[in-house]
C-alpha cells in the first residue's frame, strides 16, 4: 500500500455549540487525488483548514506526514501546496514576479527559483505571458497562474479548494489537464469541488460530507454501482398531468423522484420501464435517458435542499 501522507480518526471540529466536522474517520495515501464533496456547510472547509493547520483540531487525531499539525504545523506547511477558491495574486506584479515572490516565502535560493519559474510558466502555458502583469489576464490564466504558485516549492501535497469555480467550459477543461498531469506524474491531491462532472475525472476515491458527517467514501464508480441503478428515465409531463401521471408510476423503477419539472425513474433496464410506461397509458411530452452519475449519488445522499 502507497504512504498514508493524512490520517483521521475522530477528527471533530466545533465552534462554541456549532460541530462543523463530527468525528470523521479519513485516509489519504501518497500518489493518489482524494476528493470532498459536500453541500455548502458540509464541513469540506473547516477540514482543510486542519489539514493545512490552520485551524486547531478540537478532539480526535490527526497527523500529516506522520507529524502532528498541534505541535509541527510549520513542519507540515512548508511541505504543502493550497490553492484557494479565490485568487488572491499580486495584480500589480508580472506572472513570473507572482511566481518568484512566491518562492521567496519558501526561502527557496534564486539559483533554484529561477529554472522552476520557467518550467511552471511551460506547465500553465503562460510562458508567452512570463512579463504580463496579472490584472488583465482572463480568469482561466490567473487560475493556471495561482496553481502553479503553488507548486513553487515542489510540495509532497497540493490543496485545492474549488479550482475550477467560475470558469468557462474550455479553461475548466484545460485546467483539468494540468491537474491530469500532476496525478500522472505521482503528485498527492486533495480536491474539493461542487463539479461532480470534475470530481469524476479527477478524483481516485472522494468522501461525501453531510452536516460533518461523512455519509459515503469510495472511488466515483463504486459510489455509483453502490448507490444509484444502472440508469436514469427522466420524464417531463404538459402542465397540470404531472400529478396525475405520478399515481401511475408506482412501483415502475427501483426508485422514483418527483422533481418541480419533471420526474426522474431509477431503474436498471430503461427499455422495459419506458415499456411500461406505455403500458400504463403514461405519456411524457419528453423522456430523455442517461446512464447514473455522481450527481445522483451525491443528490441522493445530501438532498436537493438549497443552503446558502
Amino acid at each position: 500500500m502507497p504512504e498514508i501522507l493524512v490520517e483521521a480518526r475522530g477528527l471533530t471540529k466545533r465552534f462554541d455549540d456549532f460541530t462543523a466536522v463530527d468525528a470523521i474517520d479519513f485516509d489519504i495515501h501518497q500518489g493518489e487525488a482524494f476528493g470532498f464533496l459536500g453541500p455548502n456547510g458540509a464541513g469540506k472547509t473547516s477540514t482543510m483548514k486542519m489539514i493545512t493547520t490552520v485551524s486547531p483540531i478540537t478532539e480526535g487525531m490527526m497527523t500529516v506526514f506522520g507529524l502532528d499539525p498541534t505541535t509541527q504545523g510549520r513542519s507540515i506547511r512548508q511541505r504543502i501546496g493550497v490553492v484557494p477558491q479565490e485568487d488572491n495574486l499580486d495584480l500589480e506584479l508580472t506572472v513570473a514576479e507572482n511566481l518568484y515572490i512566491y518562492g521567496r516565502y519558501h526561502d527557496m535560493k534564486k539559483a533554484d527559483i529561477m529554472p522552476r519559474i520557467e518550467e511552471l510558466l511551460d506547465f500553465a502555458q503562460l510562458t508567452e505571458r512570463k512579463d504580463s502583469q496579472v490584472e488583465p489576464l482572463s480568469g482561466g490564466m490567473k487560475r493556471r497562474l495561482t496553481i502553479a504558485r503553488a507548486l513553487i516549492s515542489d510540495p509532497d501535497l497540493i490543496i485545492l479548494d474549488e479550482p475550477t469555480t467560475g470558469l468557462d467550459p474550455q479553461a475548466r477543461h484545460l485546467l483539468w489537464d494540468r491537474l491530469y498531469r500532476l496525478k500522472r506524474d505521482g503528485a498527492t491531491l486533495i480536491i474539493t469541488t461542487h463539479y461532480m462532472d470534475e470530481a469524476e475525472q479527477l478524483c481516485d476515491r472522494l468522501v461525501v460530507m453531510d452536516e460533518g458527517k461523512i455519509v459515503a467514501e469510495g472511488s466515483p464508480r463504486q459510489l455509483i454501482e453502490e448507490y444509484a441503478p444502472r440508469e436514469v428515465v427522466e420524464l417531463r409531463f404538459a402542465d397540470g398531468d404531472n400529478d396525475e401521471a405520478v399515481l401511475k408510476l408506482d412501483g415502475l423503477a427501483a426508485r422514483s423522484e418527483v422533481l418541480a419539472d419533471r420526474v426522474l425513474l431509477y431503474t436498471d433496464d430503461a427499455d422495459n420501464t419506458q415499456k411500461g410506461l406505455h403500458s400504463r397509458g403514461i405519456h411524457p411530452d419528453q423522456v430523455l435517458v442517461r446512464r447514473s452519475t455522481l450527481e445522483d449519488v451525491f443528490l441522493r445522499l445530501t438532498g436537493r435542499r438549497l443552503i446558502d
